[in-house]
């Protein structure tokens, strides 16, 4: 197994039960990054292959990896002799609160090549798991308000 290369790890927590938070966050439909589109070939289960689409540049393909339905799930991306890896995890803090966590790390021989790529890419984790809390509790609002 080789070396981790570069990683980031941000931690937020939202008002919703770590059940609606892993429905919500497996439906890649709700995947919400512009101007990036997510795709998912079949159900979200070990295996199953995605695909990014940014405009202007080539599909990135993407796989599930280790799914314990609920608590937590990776998404590897290979590249060039490395691979990226993007581990979301769900943890109850309370009925109605859970600790959302993201760790995102590099490694491969060739990992170093894509480091740069990865900060710019990546440096605003913090924000983006801030909109993934607040779509999730805006999410959950909206569905107790409709029933």
């Amino acid at each position: 197994m080789s070396e981790i290369v570069w990683q980031i790890e941000h931690t937020i927590e939202a008002d919703v039960s770590a059940t609606f938070a892993w429905r919500f966050w497996s439906n890649v439909a709700n995947w919400d990054d512009p101007p990036a589109e997510f795709v998912l070939d079949g159900p979200f289960v070990a295996g199953s292959v995605g695909t990014t689409r940014i405009p202007g540049q080539d599909p990135i393909q993407w796989r599930i990896r280790d799914v314990l339905p609920g608590a937590c799930a990776t998404i590897e991306i290979e590249l060039d002799r490395a691979t990226a890896s993007f581990t979301f995890s769900f943890k109850a803090v309370s009925a109605t609160r859970t600790k959302l966590t993201q760790r995102i790390a590099l490694k491969g021989e060739n990992a170093a090549a894509y480091v740069e790529h990865m900060e710019a890419g990546f440096g605003t984790l913090p924000e983006g798991m801030k909109r993934l809390a607040a779509a999730m509790t805006t999410s959950a609002s909206n569905s107790i308000s409709a029933g």
